[in-house]
């Protein structure tokens, strides 16, 4: 659930920047870009921009050991449940963001 929960937050955020004019880096945390152009962003969502770019720092991080993992780390036994729901808890918090920025389409 953590590679789910960083691909749902990268696209939510690259969807956000392409809704306010700005063509998203080709890479997967864009947390920088959303801080770098806040200011095309309406007043209310301004204030969430640095902890959406936490959330997507923090996931980019996990992100090759969740999906990968490595010789000494294996995914299903290193996450718990908890850290899977907290991912998703994140996810859910940047979608409805983004639900404010990108109108029903």
């Amino acid at each position: 659930m953590i590679r789910e929960a960083q691909e749902i937050v990268e696209l939510a955020l690259k969807g956000m920047l392409r809704q306010v004019g700005i063509e998203p880096p080709k890479f997967h945390d864009v947390g920088p870009a959303l801080l770098e152009f806040a200011d095309r962003f309406e007043a209310d969502v301004r204030p969430h921009l640095k902890e959406m770019a936490a959330i997507s720092r923090k996931l980019r991080r996990e992100r090759e050991f969740a999906f990968y993992g490595d010789i000494d780390f294996i995914p299903t036994e290193a996450y718990s449940r908890e850290d899977a729901e907290t991912a998703i808890a994140e996810a859910q918090q940047v979608v409805a963001l983004a639900a404010k920025v990108i109108p029903p389409g």
